[in-house]
């Protein structure tokens, strides 16, 4: 059972609505995101690329400036190691247009996900080392390799770290000791004593502000660079960064970048999946760009992803999106059947009383072990750690809910891993296989979640009669995107509104269009996507099949719902009309 919670946030929304030309009713969502004061309302609603902090605010960034500055005069050959996900991809993406642009003499490498394992390595340090690099530059990883930095150093490469990771820490009665690798400059908004106002940012936009530093060192015009924010958008995005301050301008800016991309990759992508690329929002990069550029890195080589955006040939721009398209199409198939061998492991098994569950899926596809972590914590709202068999041991990924921090239950457990890092709502480690019992044992004797945090929670922004759904108010939410992580879209709520009928759509018949009526007499369209068998199972067996039948012939059948919904416009044959999206219910 869902809880159903509404926000009551106070404010003279009929001030800030006058001062900001938006409704009183806009103003409320605004406040409801914790967006407060003149200031930060102006960001939220019109911030710009120019409002971006200045990346020498953060730690170590005028050490790694300096450093790059000189390795570009030189001449010196210069790496980039970026990750096998779409941060780490385009985050070197970026590193090698900025430095490229600057002068500088730099190509790149990618870890293998099954060889190579995640971040930095022995092997990565060797290949360079061999192939005569004398500086190493890493993204989206690093902050955890001190031994393989170490090894670097010894060697007398020069390491710059860049990254967004959690510095890795020791704690003893209480007081942590934290890690930092013996870089030459580590760069990561998350370390200690970092004065950078924001630290939420992914590693493509760690490496974005890098690049700008670096050009301002070197006397030239970072606006040269600020197509360059599409790729942090897309990072931003797809590493799922909670959308609010810096990285709402980030993806809001980069969006209307892309709309207008030079990049032939990007547009080849946008192309083969079918996209209008000037309508792209966060919900595409997020759940169709962003997975094909993730599929390669998963199926394959994340080099793929990264040639994609480098290439200058339309050609092979065409061959390389088709590509990832067709590993994304593999890949979806694969998590499916993986999904359902988790499942029957949560319902049949042993773990199904377990806060944190531990599934140990040896045939899965390592790769594939975070997606279906997440699609599991979304059915049983619990954290999920999914395991499969490794080339040495077992790897795992996790995907957790809002009260469990996953990293730093992870490093209650560390004895028992070979191998951890991440945030505190997804994670990867490795582990022996003879452990995975005794790991599973001991997160859930130290969980400390109630059943309250174990219950979904969903947040009302407000009640909204339906004759409140207009055009004009659904064309002002607009003001609100991009929508996502931090940032969802507005969730509003009608008690008690009259199902007086419905039809199952789709080749699937897995939409349900319906027509309701709330307290107020006020008759709307609404859909409901997905789980349409479920949702009426449920009427039946709360009204009986007689009802349900009237309902779903357009006959009175006194059928009604307490309902959330977000509203949006119903374009059909050049008539455009509101409809509600029904998000969840309450019988």
């Amino acid at each position: 059972m869902e809880r159903w919670v509404l926000l009551r946030k106070g404010g003279d929304f009929e001030a800030i609505g006058k001062k900001f030309h938006i409704s009183p009713r806009l103003a409320c969502l605004i406040r409801n995101r914790n967006v407060v004061g003149e200031e930060a309302i102006g960001k939220f609603l019109n911030g710009t690329a120019e409002e971006l902090n200045d990346g020498r605010l953060m730690k170590g960034m005028k050490q790694a400036a300096a450093i790059l500055k000189k390795k570009i005069e030189e001449q010196k050959r210069i790496r980039i190691i970026g990750d096998y996900d779409i941060d780490g991809i385009n985050a070197a993406y970026i590193l090698l247009e900025g430095i490229e642009f600057l002068g500088g003499e730099a190509d790149s490498d990618i870890p293998e996900r099954i060889k190579d394992g995640y971040g930095l390595n022995i092997d990565l340090i060797e290949r360079a080392y061999q192939d005569g690099i004398d500086t190493i530059v890493t993204c989206d990883n690093g902050i955890a390799a001190a031994d393989e930095i170490a090894y670097g150093k010894s060697l007398g490469m020069t390491v710059i770290v860049t990254d967004h990771h959690e510095v890795p820490y020791e704690e003893v009665e209480g007081t942590r000791s934290y890690r930092l690798p013996p870089a030459d400059a580590v760069v990561d908004p998350k370390q200690q004593g970092c004065a950078y106002p924001f630290s939420g940012l992914c590693g493509a936009a760690v490496a974005y502000q890098l690049v700008r530093v670096l050009c301002g060192e070197m006397g030239r015009d970072a606006k040269n660079l600020d197509y360059l924010l599409e790729n942090a958008a897309i990072a931003t995005v797809g590493d799922v960064m909670d959308l609010e301050d810096e990285n709402r301008i980030i993806v809001k800016e980069g969006l209307r970048r892309i709309s207008s991309t030079q990049n032939l990759g990007l547009r080849a992508l946008m192309e083969c999946t079918k996209l209008e690329k000037d309508r792209i929002r966060a919900y595409h990069i997020g759940f169709i760009l962003g997975p094909c550029m993730n599929a390669s890195g998963r199926l394959d080589t994340a080099k793929r992803a990264l040639d994609l955006l480098r290439t200058k040939s339309k050609k092979e721009a065409d061959v390389l999106a088709g590509d990832l398209k067709a590993l994304n199409d593999s890949r979806k198939e694969m998590t499916e059947a993986a999904v359902v061998w988790a499942k029957e492991q949560v319902e049949t098994g042993e773990i199904r009383d377990d806060r944190v569950l531990v599934i140990y899926l040896p045939k899965c596809h390592e790769s594939l072990a975070g997606i279906v972590a997440g699609r599991v914590r979304e059915s049983y709202y619990r954290p999920v750690f999914v395991l499969t068999d490794a080339a040495e041991g077992v790897k795992g990924s996790g995907r957790s809910i809002e009260a469990y921090h996953m990293f730093e239950e992870l490093s209650k457990c560390k004895e028992l891993l070979t191998k951890f890092g991440g945030h505190k709502l997804a994670a990867g480690l490795s582990l022996k296989k003879e452990n995975i019992e005794a790991f599973r044992r001991m997160l859930n004797e130290n969980c400390t979640l109630t059943r309250e945090d174990m219950t979904e929670k969903v947040v009302i922004d407000m009640e909204l009669p339906f004759h409140c759904v207009t055009e004009c108010f659904i064309r002002e939410l607009s003001l609100l995107e991009p929508f996502g992580k931090g940032n969802t879209k507005p969730v509003f709520a009608a008690r008690k509104a009259e199902l007086l009928s419905g039809r199952i759509l789709g080749k699937n018949r897995n939409v349900l269009k319906l027509r309701v009526c709330d307290a107020s007499g006020t008759v709307i369209d609404a859909m409901y996507f997905n789980h349409v068998e479920d949702f009426l199972k449920k009427l039946e067996e709360h009204y009986g099949k007689d009802a349900l039948d009237l309902m779903l012939s357009g006959k009175q059948s006194h059928i009604s719902l307490s309902v959330t919904y977000y509203p949006e416009l119903n374009a059909y044959m050049g008539r455009v009309t509101p409809q509600i999206v029904i998000t969840h219910y309450q019988v």
